[in-house]
């Protein structure tokens, strides 16, 4: 499939320029001479140039030479409730069962029908900066209080094309859980963020909006 083709040798292009094989500020070859290389189309070629340049791993113009894009700046996430302060996108809004996770982390039953939204927190030059996944049951409610809580994860396929990651890399994983006055979780989201764009800070916990 043409998708998958270009997705792959964006993939693959990540990997070399990670490998050394282009360093930060240097010109790749054109897009002519590197469909040639990979056995495909300009066309597809430029897709893959899209989907990097938009991701942050190249710069450059359209129909211009492209070139390795300088590192991210690095943030520090101190509050894990904070709302972003840039752009954002909602990817994907899908109802799904409760995992044992989930259902622990909600106190609901393992299989009950969960609202869902993934939502890509952009920086402000418009690369990915964050994935922010969020479970709830019912109406959303304003929160009292929250708990947060710092780990590592291997990548899904999805969230590293998201995030212009190799598949499996690591990430940080904040799983921040949302309450009530009376205690009780309203909602419950992983806070999924690159180790080369994030330091993490987080303060014990606190009230909510």
């Amino acid at each position: 499939m043409p998708d998958a083709r270009f997705r792959r040798i964006a993939a693959d292009i990540r990997r070399r320029i990670q490998a050394g094989e282009w360093a930060v500020g240097e010109d790749l070859p054109s897009r002519r001479e590197m469909a040639a290389e990979y056995g495909v189309h300009p066309q597809t070629m430029r897709l893959a140039h899209l989907l990097l340049r938009q991701q942050g791993t190249l710069e450059g113009e359209e129909r211009r030479a492209v070139y390795v894009a300088h590192p991210p700046a690095m943030r520090t996430l101190t509050d894990a409730d904070a709302d972003w302060p840039y752009s954002s996108e909602t990817t994907d809004i899908s109802p799904r069962p409760a995992s044992a996770d989930l259902a622990e982390r909600l106190r609901v039953p393992v299989g009950v029908m969960l609202r869902y939204e993934t939502v890509e927190c952009l920086d402000p030059g418009g690369r990915s900066a964050m994935l922010v996944s969020t479970w709830w049951r019912g109406r959303r409610r304003p929160h009292a209080s929250f708990v947060a809580e710092l780990g590592a994860v291997e990548l899904s396929a999805e969230q590293a094309h998201a995030l212009g990651l190799l598949v499996d890399a690591v990430a940080f994983r904040v799983v921040r859980t949302r309450f009530d006055h009376a205690g009780r979780p309203l909602e419950t989201a992983d806070l999924i963020l690159p180790m080369d764009r994030w330091r993490i800070r987080l303060t014990a916990g606190g009230s909510g909006g």
